[in-house]
């Protein structure tokens, strides 16, 4: 049985970090990043995860789900002890992303914490295992290695966090979530956190949490109000040349671009760097060192142009970037606003591209049922375009109603942008 929170009545003012329960060396790393006030996830969590209650978080993607649960699990722990919280996330970079983020922020309290993932080898794992990790962040599949080979033990976690479990649930992840789960303790506090709460998850749910409070933010179908969008009709042969047009005009401080595999995105960089836009990759096939370089060149802005897979469509926080470009529409409408989620986080702006050709109709028109709103369609000015069936629509079909964006909410272009 979940327990709904109640929504606060406008008129009640947020609370600030310091308000909040939390210990002061952590209230103390929240200020030194200049942050005064908790996102609405973050003060619905925070006070119920304290008081150890059973947390269910629902909400967009980019409002702050990492600092709900990992703020109190820090002021909960304080002291080094045994391994007593264990925290899944589906994929390495969300797991380095979330140590990353917790020992920044609780670097003031006696914590030791591991990262387990695959992609690496084993040794330092081990000699972090051995020195008696607080906190473990780690992928199901490299810690079940470490259970098997009898190098971690999970019979004293009282504090469990599954982390994009939608994402969990894509990727085939859950029967070795429930395997994992089995060797927890029975008597202790879980909460999950996902953009999306299915039949699959409420399964999850009913054996995993015990009477869980279940914090919904928005809608997990939702995209950003953040976010201005638009579809750009063109024959598929033309896809290419359209994307290094836009990218000619789009005033951009970073942008990531979507394809649908691993070989078109490889394909599209070697495309993108011999025209004169530097690049760099990120998906499954690449290695460790190759996808923790690429992130790196990326967040710093040595590289202003990411080529990624839905790898990085979850959770990835890069507050950054301005434009996400969908060079291949996504077939699964959850991935659309995954995909954008990349972009207008935090309450910072944003624009969402996609490419859209013939053979792209039902994906569309499954997006635009699920998000709930018609997107709007424009043309490049001054592009040559071939004839498209798309752009035969474009001039047969009655306009469109404006659904949700005014005529402010388009994407920004602006006059050719200067070659750096």
């Amino acid at each position: 049985m979940q327990t709904p929170v109640d929504s606060k009545p406008d008129a009640v003012a947020a609370p600030s970090f310091a308000a909040m329960g939390l210990d002061p060396s952590v209230i103390q790393a929240i200020a030194d990043r200049g942050y005064d006030n908790p996102t609405p996830i973050q003060e619905e969590a925070i006070p119920l995860i304290l008081n150890g209650r059973d947390v269910i978080g629902a909400s967009q993607t980019g409002t702050g789900k990492t600092a709900a649960f990992a703020l109190p699990i820090l002021t909960r722990l304080k002291d080094h002890g045994a391994l007593r919280c264990l925290i899944l996330e589906p994929v390495r970079e969300l797991a380095q992303q979330v140590i990353d983020f917790l020992q920044s922020y609780g670097r003031g309290l006696n914590l030791r914490m591991s990262l387990l993932h695959g992609g690496v080898g084993y040794g330092r794992q081990l000699e972090e295992l051995r020195a008696g990790p607080d906190i473990v962040v780690a992928t199901p599949g490299r810690l079940l290695d470490h259970m098997g080979q009898g190098a971690v033990s999970l019979n004293k976690v009282d504090i469990l966090v599954l982390d994009e479990a939608d994402r969990m649930l894509d990727m085939g992840f859950i029967p070795d979530v429930r395997r994992i789960i089995g060797q927890c303790r029975k008597k202790r506090q879980s909460m999950l956190f996902s953009a999306t709460i299915g039949p699959e998850i409420a399964r999850i749910i009913s054996w995993a949490c015990k009477n869980p409070v279940q914090i919904a933010i928005g809608g997990g179908s939702s995209p950003a109000e953040t976010v201005n969008h638009a579809i750009y009709p063109v024959d598929d042969r033309q896809k290419f040349d359209l994307l290094l047009a836009l990218l000619e005009q789009i005033e951009f401080h970073s942008v990531i671009i979507f394809t649908r595999t691993k070989v078109g995105a490889d394909i599209f960089a070697r495309w993108l760097e011999a025209a004169g836009h530097p690049a760099v990759i990120l998906h499954s096939n690449r290695s460790q060192r190759e996808r923790d370089q690429a992130l790196r060149e990326f967040k710093s802005g040595k590289v202003e142009i990411l080529v990624a897979t839905d790898i990085v469509a979850r959770g990835i926080d890069i507050r950054t970037v301005s434009h996400v470009i969908n060079y291949d529409i996504p077939q699964h409408p959850g991935d659309y606003v995954h995909r954008i989620g990349r972009t207008g986080r935090m309450n910072n702006e944003g624009d969402a591209v996609t490419l859209y050709t013939a053979a792209d109709k039902e994906f569309l028109r499954s997006i635009e049922q699920f998000i709930g709103r018609e997107i709007e369609h424009k043309r490049l000015e001054g592009f040559d375009y071939n004839w498209s069936p798309v752009l035969e629509d474009e001039k047969t079909l009655p306009k469109r109603r404006n659904r949700g964006y005014s005529t402010a909410s388009t994407i920004n272009f602006r006059s050719k942008r200067r070659r750096r």
